[in-house]
């Protein structure tokens, strides 16, 4: 490989500061008289380039400008041609590059032996139309191969299904695991095996210490109240594989790099995934408990409410806010989770992950005379039974649990009942066994919006021509009116995220300008967290506004439609998409 003129000169110019800066001259006329005088017989008087090469490698020399070489060339390449790179995740500097027999610069064996972080695998199956469900998710042991020969091992693991199907097989996957690079040495089995049968006891005696615990503490608060047996307090939750854990592993402060730049983004980040509840085999109304861990939450791209307080919660804290998940109820005691921000001030807001909706909640007195002005309760939430998040728990020991009369003072036992932060801590904080594994950084979307947008409308236009043909109807589009919505749906979007209103004059006299006099005009918008046009047009015949657009009988009609998909991380989008026609008034 060679350099160009210019950066071979400067390769030059810094081995020679180099070599001055370390007097390498100096030295080699030292070694060169010392070499000689002792090591070469007088008649030796000439050295050969391989006398003097061997000689200063000897005494360690042509290492240490290597090394000195090295360092200050990786530094100086960096400073010349690495140009700021934006860091879509939480990473401060670039991640080292490992290179083939870089084994050296690795930790030891016994070093990652104490990693007990397992590799986190979710399956999903994609049906034709994009339509995602969770087939398995499983947590790998990886450091059998410490001990394996020659740094490779072939595991096979047998995959269970998830939720009520927990305990059936869904597959065997053959896994092939290579240290790379290889380490210096490898472990025995002996020492492997007895780490995680220490690792194991370890996390059943913490477990059951909090357990413990836990029965303890839910005994000391039915005592307090006899009613508090019907409040929804949830100190465990099982995961989508059916194993029980504290409901505080659900939660950890996830910054979003440079993805998402606002609590207010993130929040509508976390309503645009979709909302399904888990399912449940039989009748009875019943609800089939799954709180999914974030990877799987996130590979889905949809999930209950648990999962999207959980995710926004923990996206909160990543924002500095003291977040906390409510469990409890809405309208006709249907249980739900939401999520809480305390501010310095003392002002609590509601967030609802489902929406993006926000609230501020302002307690009402039972105590003021009947007559006196209380606040409307704008919320949608009934009761609250318990609040937590990632180091902290507190149950609702107030004498009633309505969420309109609770006072959110949480440093007021009398009103909260706190769980041991240090009970917590040891089966709930990253790095103990027992907890959730970390979560993983988000990833920036790889959907174009452009193209996804174009995409959606001519579908929609081809379905709107084919329905209206079927009813004997003739089909113009007008392309200069659809391109005017597109100011409508920007700001629809600009309004749900931020809740600040803009742009609604400029659109309403572009509007005006294009329909004639004599003529009317009619709009209809609507949004959607998938991509699939057929589904949205469906959805929108059933509207009968919207149907009446879509069909829209009369003199010189003309119609429009505009779609706008806006991207969020992972594969989450929002789906604007707007009808509208304009035609001649007929009396």
């Amino acid at each position: 490989m060679s350099l160009p003129p210019e950066k071979a000169s400067e390769l030059k110019q810094l081995i020679h500061q180099q070599l001055v800066k370390m007097d390498v001259h100096g030295k080699i006329r030292e070694v060169l008289a010392e070499t000689i005088r002792e090591e070469f017989a007088p008649e030796h008087q000439q050295l050969s380039t391989e006398d003097l090469i061997k000689a200063l490698r000897q005494r360690g020399i042509i290492d240490d400008v290597i090394k000195e070489l090295k360092f200050v060339t990786e530094v100086n390449d960096k400073e010349r041609t690495s140009a700021p790179k934006p860091s879509t995740h939480f990473v401060d500097r670039e991640p080292p590059v490992l290179k083939k027999g870089d084994g050296s610069k690795m930790v030891d064996a016994t070093t990652m032996l104490s990693i007990s972080d397992p590799v986190h695998m979710v399956l999903i199956k994609t049906d034709t139309f994009g339509e995602t469900t969770l087939v398995a998710s499983y947590f790998l042991e990886w450091r059998s191969v410490l001990a394996a020969e020659n740094g490779v091992t072939n595991v096979a693991v047998e995959l269970l299904g998830v939720g009520t199907e927990s305990k059936v097989s869904v597959g065997v996957l053959n896994i092939r695991l290579e240290m790379y690079p290889q380490l210096n040495k490898m472990l025995s089995p002996e020492i492997t095996n007895t780490q995680f049968s220490l690792e194991r006891q370890k996390t059943a005696e913490k477990e059951r210490l909090f357990l413990v615990y836990a029965k303890q503490w839910w005994r000391e608060y039915l005592q307090i109240r006899p009613t508090h047996n019907i409040r929804l307090v949830k100190i465990f939750a099982q995961d989508e594989n059916g194993i029980n854990r504290p409901v505080c592993s659900y939660i950890r402060p996830l910054r979003a790099g440079r993805l998402l730049d606002t609590p207010r983004q993130a929040s509508r980040f976390v309503s645009v995934l979709g909302y399904e509840r888990a399912p449940v085999i039989g009748g009875g109304g019943g609800k089939q408990e799954q709180w999914c861990t974030l990877l799987a939450f996130l590979c889905r791209n949809k999930g209950d409410c648990e999962d999207h307080a959980n995710l926004l919660c923990s996206l909160l804290l990543g924002y500095g806010l003291e977040a906390f998940v409510c469990v409890g109820t809405k309208a006709k005691g249907v249980p739900h989770t939401w999520v809480m921000t305390c501010g310095t001030d003392g002002t609590i807001t509601f967030w609802e992950s489902l929406t993006g909706h926000r609230y501020i909640h302002r307690p009402i007195s039972p105590d003021e005379p009947p007559l006196a002005e209380q606040p409307k309760p704008l919320y949608p939430y009934r009761t609250i039974g318990c609040v937590f998040n990632h180091q902290k728990f507190f149950g609702n020991c107030q004498p009633s649990d309505a969420v309109e009369v609770c006072v959110f003072d949480l440093q007021d036992e009398s009103k909260w009942k706190p769980m041991s932060g240090e009970a917590i801590k040891s089966v709930c904080s990253p790095g103990t066994i027992s907890s959730i594994p970390p979560f993983p950084p988000l990833c920036a979307s790889t959907i174009d919006a452009a193209i996804t947008s174009n995409e959606i409308e001519l579908q929609l236009r081809i379905l709107v021509s084919e329905h209206r043909k079927d009813l004997g109807l003739s089909t113009v589009w007008d392309d200069q009116l659809s391109y005017l919505l597109s100011p409508a749906l920007a700001a629809y979007e600009l309004e749900r995220t931020t809740s600040i209103s803009a742009g609604n004059e400029e659109f309403q006299d572009a509007v005006r300008r294009a329909v004639p006099d004599g003529h009317t005009f009619k709009g209809f918008p609507i949004h959607f967290v998938y991509r699939n046009a057929r589904r949205a047009f469906a959805t929108c015949l059933r509207s009968p506004f919207c149907e009446e657009i879509i069909c829209c009988r009369g003199d010189q009609v003309r119609l429009a439609v505009r779609v706008r998909v806006f991207t969020y991380p992972e594969s989450a989008c929002a789906v604007w998409i707007m009808f509208a026609c304009k035609y001649r008034s007929v009396l």
